[in-house]
């Protein structure tokens, strides 16, 4: 049995976008469910350093760890099928390694030597995946390379995989998730393609372990059997994933082809604890319930991609309704709706009564914002359940302002600098970097403890007196406001431990039966086995409607 660390490099073939992130949280379940403790790495070969500066209808949600690291929405479905916190170690982009390249040279950190990609970019990479494991603790790491093999931008870090490999073959098992079309007018399952990306992987000087063959239908033994034959192959190590429901469905059928075993044997690891998905079929069992319907309304404005509505942008929004979903065995319908037609007067308001609760996620800037303010104002005056994540918070307190307290000119100052009744003001630590042009990294970003008071909604639905969320931020409710505010009826029910900073705002249930919003985001702590209790709350105010 060889001793070392060990590795599984995870790289795409033939198209991006099939679920190579979904394949990597579902092997490092299935790894962790076998007793072994797992880390998972996510490698974004683009230039930014961080994931925090790009735009969501382009690249998707930007997920904050607790550290405030801004990553790619991958590191999300890590955490959430791992159901635990991943640390900064555990992300790196092409930006991120070139920087500390570049910062070392600057030192002399390379004593006068030429810096070149082969070999100091590449050891750089090999140092931060080896830093990652150790930080970690974990005996088997999992490492997601972004893009597809034939990448420019990827290829030294598929260099640095054939280095492990050939340094330490029985410590690293290469797996290649690759795509297999169906197309309808043949109505046979191509694996041409596949074999040209595996022969584009050999050129690196890189050969898989292990195919997992995307497809819209399984795999069949006779397609395996070619696959294997020409591209040097297990049969075995061929493994058949079919378009599914539900992305939780991945690692159940993963381990019905037996890859843990298989995945065990090619890391020389024993098979001594067999994988126990007993609470993990429940929760997928819980997401296949068809009644009772609970139809949420999502009023956003990241929408603007053509004939296509990018939910990605809102990801985590919309699994942490899923898992509470399941959790009160409920079906989950949601309808998304574009903040800008209700400007624009091509949707009428009126058609937000058909909803059981309505939902304003977070965002940045001006589209959209008139409209979201009257979708708040609907669910506010009729009573329909409300919950509004950051952006969603501010703008509902900016309806309170205007609607009820009548200071009519209410706005954050983002959007409007000159506004007379500034409630949204910018942060005071964030003002001299917005006048430097120091936008990257530089929010209120990662945990932050927020104190709740007794005899409210967030206090009842936590259960707890103080609790830690994640945070991504540069605008406030501003402290000037507050206590006008609180004596118009809205209750500020969670706080920075010191008062200043408003983090819940909520009616009182006497009052609406749902209003709450939170300056913080919450779906970036939900999980499957443990769902947000504001997003259960939310939902179970909205079945009761």
């Amino acid at each position: 049995m060889a001793q070392g660390h060990k590795y599984v490099f995870v790289i795409g073939g033939v198209m991006s976008g099939v679920g190579k992130g979904i394949a990597t949280s579902s092997m490092g379940l299935i790894l962790q469910e076998r007793g072994y403790p797992v880390n998972l790495v996510k490698v974004d070969p683009y230039l930014n350093v961080d994931a925090g500066t790009m735009n969501p209808t382009e690249h998707g949600e930007v997920f904050v760890l607790n550290s405030g690291l801004e990553t790619d929405q991958d590191m999300g479905n890590y955490e959430r099928f791992l159901n635990r916190d991943l640390g900064p170690e555990d992300y790196m982009t092409s930006g991120m390694v070139y920087q500390s390249v570049i910062n070392r040279e600057r030192a002399l950190g390379y004593g006068g030597k030429f810096v070149e990609a082969i070999p100091h970019v590449r050891d750089e990479i090999l140092r931060r995946i080896e830093a990652a494991a150790a930080h970690s603790g974990s005996t088997i790491s999992v490492i997601e390379i972004g893009g597809t093999v034939g990448d420019f931008q990827n290829a030294l870090f598929i260099e640095a995989a054939r280095v492990l490999k050939m340094q330490n073959p029985q410590d690293v098992a290469i797996v290649m998730v690759s795509y297999l079309p169906v197309p309808g007018t043949i109505g046979e399952m191509k694996t041409r393609p596949t074999q040209h990306a595996i022969r584009e992987l050999n050129s690196y000087g890189v050969q898989p372990d292990f195919v997992i063959a995307r497809s819209p239908m399984p795999m069949d033994e006779k397609r395996k059997e070619k696959l294997a034959i020409w591209c040097n192959l297990r049969p075995d190590h061929i493994i058949s994933a079919p378009d599914v429901d539900s992305i939780y469905d991945v690692p159940l059928n993963f381990e019905k082809d037996e890859l843990g075993d298989r995945l065990l044997d090619a890391l020389h690891l024993p098979k001594d604890k067999p994988a126990d998905f007993t609470a993990w079929k429940e929760f997928v069992r819980r997401t296949k319930v068809t009644s009772p319907e609970v139809k949420i309304g999502i009023v956003g404005k990241y929408f603007d991609t053509g004939d296509f509505v990018l939910s990605d942008a809102y990801l985590s929004v919309i699994e942490a309704l899923k898992f509470s979903a399941a959790a009160l065995e409920a079906k989950l319908k949601i309808t998304w709706l574009n903040a800008k037609d209700f400007e624009k007067g091509s949707k009428d308001i009126e058609t937000l009564r058909e909803f059981d609760g309505i939902l304003v996620p977070g965002g940045f800037g001006e589209a959209g914002i008139e409209g979201k303010i009257e979708a708040i104002r609907f669910a506010r005056e009729n009573r329909i359940p409300y919950f509004g994540l950051c952006y969603g918070m501010q703008l509902m307190v900016i309806e309170y302002a205007r609607n009820v307290l009548g200071l009519t000119d209410a706005h954050t100052v983002e959007i409007n600098p000159a506004t007379a009744h500034p409630i949204v003001d910018v942060m005071e630590t964030q003002k001299d970097v917005i006048a430097q042009g120091n936008y990257g990294g530089t929010m209120r970003l990662g945990v932050y403890p927020a104190a709740l008071k007794d005899g409210t909604i967030a206090r009842e639905a936590y259960g707890a007196a103080q609790v830690d969320e994640r945070h991504r931020h540069r605008y406030e409710i501003n402290p000037a406001y507050v206590g006008e505010i609180e004596k118009g009826g809205l209750v500020f029910s969670g706080t920075s431990p010191d008062g200043v900073l408003m983090e819940i705002a909520e009616l009182p249930k006497d009052t609406h039966p749902f209003m709450l919003g939170t300056q913080f985001h919450p779906e970036l702590m939900a999980r499957p086995l443990s769902p947000h209790p504001l997003f259960t709350a939310f939902l179970k105010a909205s079945l009761k409607k």
